[in-house]
């Protein structure tokens, strides 16, 4: 039987990974527990490609994935197989066959979400999914920041290129929503872009607390986005991090009938910086 490429979104908790991408023996990866869970699941050796590599800490709700192995069964069966062999902090979501499918480069764009604590005392239960920030937040200058980003332009102020030299990015989606959460305040960043640069979620976040705290003014960061040069600010911490989405020209896949017979549909699948 011929391997068959398969398409699947994958959700994480990355408490305790050193990323998403494989590393040296020892050292506990996203792509290493998949690409063992699927050898026990299948008996076969598989590379796990992901639409991003999220660094150490950071969570998934959409990552995407793609591998190749041989499968007579549902797809569905696939999955739950590979589900019943991951750590609890790692599982497919749905899986569909898709000839021809890569997940990094067929993606339209990429969601991500960060989340950011508000309050003066930290919340032990949120540790893993937030950055606490005891000092008060403005949230007109937050958004303020926020509203700043969104174009076409040199985005080197807030990255580097993971590859070569270009640092022009397209960012369709920069926003705060709020929310009450126990003694404090949840602040949600939601960002999408074409593509990102190395930690450049984090460092715009930083960026924007830094705003909202009132450390750094909105003519600042609309001067050092104008001449792209890296902002010398830390970068938010991991853990609030969130690649939320990954999204596809669908229609490009429904008309080479990429995906038909007993396979899930996925829509635009959830799974970038």
């Amino acid at each position: 039987m011929n391997a068959r490429r398969f398409r699947a979104t994958l959700a994480y908790d990355g408490t305790g990974f050193a990323g998403f991408q494989r590393q040296a023996a020892g050292t506990p990866s996203i792509q290493e527990a998949v690409e063992a869970a699927i050898a026990e699941a299948t008996g076969q050796r598989a590379t796990v490609t992901g639409a991003g590599r999220t660094d150490a800490g950071v969570h998934a709700e959409g990552q995407v994935i793609a591998f190749d192995v041989a499968w007579s069964h549902r797809d569905e069966a696939l999955r739950n197989a590979i589900n019943a062999r991951l750590p609890d902090a790692v599982a497919l979501q749905d899986i569909r066959q898709q000839e021809g499918f890569h997940p990094r480069f067929d993606a339209v764009t990429r969601v991500y979400r960060y989340t950011v604590y508000q309050s003066p005392a930290p919340q032990p239960l949120l540790r893993h999914r937030v950055w606490w920030v005891p000092q008060p937040l403005n949230g007109q200058a937050l958004h303020d920041g926020a509203a700043l980003i969104p174009g076409e332009r040199d985005f080197a102020a807030l990255g580097k290129a993971p590859h070569g030299d270009n640092t022009v990015r397209r960012v369709l989606q920069s926003e705060w929503d709020c929310a009450l959460a126990g003694s404090g305040l949840l602040w949600t960043y939601t960002i999408e872009a074409n593509a990102f640069l190395q930690h450049m979620v984090r460092r715009t976040v930083s960026a924007l607390v830094h705003m909202g705290r009132g450390w750094l003014t909105a003519d600042v960061f609309r001067d050092a986005l104008q001449r792209a040069e890296l902002l010398a600010l830390p970068l938010a911490p991991p853990q609030g991090l969130v690649l939320a989405q990954v999204t596809y020209d669908e229609s490009r896949w429904s008309s080479t009938g990429g995906a038909a017979g007993n396979h899930e549909q996925a829509g635009n699948i959830p799974a970038g910086g």
